[in-house]
């Protein structure tokens, strides 16, 4: 028996904060050995779950569904980190899941607990008396309410969202034609519904106002696109999230009051909570918001805080500002969505506040001698049952998926439907909104497959599968297109030589040197020789002819100088010509050449030089940076589009099949793609890992691909 326990304890001696203090002798022999046996017993019969308890050491977080609290989870992982435990990635999970295994000390903490919103969870005695609620990491911050663009407030003279009962206000808001207000509102199923479905009867608006409900994430990102072509918009929103970070409010959009408050029967109670103080933004002050201000805290095991008072005491200190949140939220909407992207935002905000967190780390460690031993956590919670239908998680990328008109189209979205079709699968659609969170859904099992424009990598391949790649993409160039013809092509080319700034210089050099020629033929001829003048303005006339025709070589003879210097001048003057007019040559030489090099557009090799645009944070901005080409970047493909028809830059490069969709489209007869596809890339359906789908998906797009069905659905998006 001596051989395993000295393995056990070389295994486990070094990790565990209390073994360290075992070894200094601030703890008994006794208690050592019955530590070490117990983390032993632990490592030894822990099954791999995220319901069993951490061993020693480990720390087992989770983090909430929605991805705007992610980045929360992130700043505590790096925090906990650098106490010196060892904190595995953060599952995400429902929020009754959460409570339950967090209660049964599954799991051990979460950063995103919602105050009085998550009072429901914390009410079963299971839980009330196994969970701690530790901290403020946003102090009643968390805000929701209805919001309406800035311009419309004052043209319409809206106050609150009573002033919707009004028909001809409430039809400036409508988009799809039925003369009531879209409201962009809750998710079906989301807290949120039922206290908008209640505010719609409480305040009378059922006649006039339409609760939108779809996905979140892209009816906003319509919502976003309709307020910046001016157009009328109204949304319920809460805070921390990206949409206050990319709709300000008090810049761009304000908080509606409602006309009175108004809860449903089980949060009556709160009532007198809706109305606050100084909210930025609103249009009234106090804000009567509609729904109580959330804290947001961190919730844990109490076994677990009272074995670790050191992250107890970290937890009650954290403090992260809503607007940094926000800012981060908008950051991810705005391509760095990746959970590489997560944990940096996080990084960066941990060293942007750097003498805080050292002083929150400080008070921490000085609590970590006095710790407890580490004792297993008990497990036995349970992972929330699959839903009956395969779950199928989307995002939009397009032309692969749209949304429009509150469904999912796209080149994607039609071959997932025939594979579905052709394997008799039931399935039910739903969308996210960052790359992060749609690989996220799959990896821990919330959704079945992710179907998008997925790229197959490496880094991927690590902890999901993939279907065989379904299309195979890559980036490519788009230019205006010319619609000029061959006559006004070759005038626009000779008055663009004509006007360059090359040519120009050469030509100011040329008169130059050929007024100094002048005045010294005319200073040392004028005295004795009547063809050149003495007086001045009839005698520098004549000097330019003759420096004129002598350096170029015409030599008239109507004027030849007289005198010695004169001569001698009128012979360096002829041989310099040779060199002035050479240098003038070469500057109209060189000026077309310059026009050439900004001509034609075919390939990579042609992008040196132009005014090149692409997509920030994408493959395109990685592969031009990589060569040498200095892009001009966009947040959005949309602004490129609309700067490469204006012809302020000269190409665009991105995503192959994206650009084939808009130039066979909205870009038809204003420009082109041109080109091969160049630094390839595929794309797929991700799954979990070993799923039991994978090979069936695998022979139905065999199939679709064989019997022409793919080859149909790939013109339709892409054309021939």
């Amino acid at each position: 028996m001596l051989m395993p326990v000295l393995l056990v304890k070389k295994a486990v001696f070094h990790r565990t904060p209390a073994l360290r203090a075992c070894r200094a002798g601030r703890l008994s022999v006794f208690v050592y050995i019955s530590v070490l046996l117990i983390c032993a017993a632990a490592e030894t019969m822990a099954a791999p779950s995220a319901e069993v308890a951490a061993d020693c050491g480990t720390v087992v977080m989770a983090r909430a569904t929605w991805d705007t609290g992610w980045f929360q989870a992130a700043v505590f992982q790096h925090l906990m980190t650098a106490l010196g435990y060892r904190v595995q990635p953060p599952t995400t999970m429902e929020n009754a899941a959460f409570y339950r295994a967090a209660a049964r000390g599954g799991v051990h903490m979460w950063a995103n607990g919602w105050f009085p919103t998550h009072n429901r969870y914390m009410a079963a005695p299971e839980v009330k008396q196994a969970l701690d609620i530790v901290g403020f990491e946003v102090k009643a911050g968390a805000l929701q309410g209805y919001l309406i663009d800035k311009n419309s407030a004052a043209e319409y003279g809206i106050d609150d969202l009573g002033d919707f009962k009004d028909a001809d206000i409430a039809r400036h808001f409508d988009a799809n034609g039925d003369g009531r207000a879209d409201l962009i509102g809750c998710n079906a199923g989301w807290g949120c519904e039922a206290l908008v479905e209640h505010h719609l009867d409480a305040y009378g608006l059922r006649e006039t106002v339409e609760h939108v409900q779809g996905d979140y994430a892209p009816l906003m990102a319509q919502a976003v696109e309709r307020y910046h072509n001016g157009h009328p918009v109204l949304f319920y929103t809460w805070t921390p999230n990206w949409t206050v970070g990319t709709l300000v409010p008090g810049k761009d959009v304000l908080w509606l009051n409602v006309p009175f408050p108004s809860l449903p029967p089980p949060q009556a109670h709160l009532e007198s909570q809706t109305s606050i103080q100084d909210v930025p933004g609103c249009i009234q002050n106090p804000c009567a918001m509609g729904f109580p201000p959330n804290d947001i805290r961190v919730v844990a095991n109490r076994a677990f805080l009272q074995r670790h008072p050191d992250l107890q005491h970290l937890f009650a200190l954290v403090e992260i500002p809503l607007d940094d949140i926000s800012a981060q939220n908008a950051r991810m909407l705005d391509g760095e969505d990746d959970e590489d992207d997560i944990r940096r935002h996080a990084a960066q905000w941990i060293a942007a506040h750097r003498r805080q967190v050292d002083r929150w780390l400080s008070a921490a460690r000085a609590l970590q001698p006095a710790k407890a031993s580490p004792a297993p956590d008990p497990a036995g919670a349970t992972s929330p049952d699959k839903p009956p239908l395969l779950r199928v998680v989307t995002k939009r990328f397009e032309p692969f998926v749209l949304y429009r008109d509150r469904r999912y189209i796209g080149f994607s979205i039609d071959l997932w439907t025939e594979i579905a079709r052709s394997l008799d699968m039931r399935y039910e659609l739903y969308g996210v909104n960052t790359i992060a969170k749609l690989l996220d859904e799959v990896e821990r099992g919330a959704a079945d497959i992710a179907v998008s424009g997925i790229g197959i990598t490496a880094r991927r391949e690590k902890t999901l599968d993939f279907s065989y790649p379904f299309f195979e993409s890559g980036l490519q160039i788009m230019v205006p297109e010319s619609s000029a013809s061959l006559l006004k092509t070759i005038v626009h080319k000779v008055f663009a030589i004509l006007i360059s700034s090359e040519l120009l210089f050469g030509v100011g050099v040329f008169l130059a040197v050929l007024l100094i020629a002048a005045h010294l033929i005319w200073l040392l001829e004028r005295r004795h020789n009547p063809q050149f003048p003495g007086p001045y303005v009839q005698g520098l006339w004549q000097s330019i002819w003759w420096a004129i025709v002598t350096v170029t070589t015409v030599g008239y003879g109507d004027k030849t100088p007289r005198g010695t210097a004169g001569r001698l001048f009128g012979v360096v003057w002829i041989l310099a010509g040779y060199f002035v007019f050479a240098y003038f040559t070469a500057s109209v030489t060189s000026t077309v050449t310059v026009q050439e090099l900004h001509g034609t557009i075919n390939g990579p090799e042609d992008l040196y030089g132009k005014r090149v645009a692409t997509v920030k944070k994408s493959t395109a901005a990685d592969y031009l940076t990589m060569h040498g080409i200095t892009p001009v970047f966009f947040a959005e493909i949309d602004a490129a589009y609309h700067r490469l028809v204006s012809g302020d830059i000269d190409a665009l490069v991105f995503d192959a099949p994206v650009l084939q969709h808009y130039a066979g489209r909205q870009g038809r007869g204003k420009v082109k793609v041109v080109g091969l596809v160049f630094q390839e890339q595929y794309y797929g359906f991700a799954l979990q890992r070993g799923s039991p789908f994978r090979e069936k998906i695998n022979i139905a797009l065999l199939k679709l691909i064989e019997s022409g069905v793919y080859g149909r659905l790939h013109e339709k998006w892409f054309g021939s």
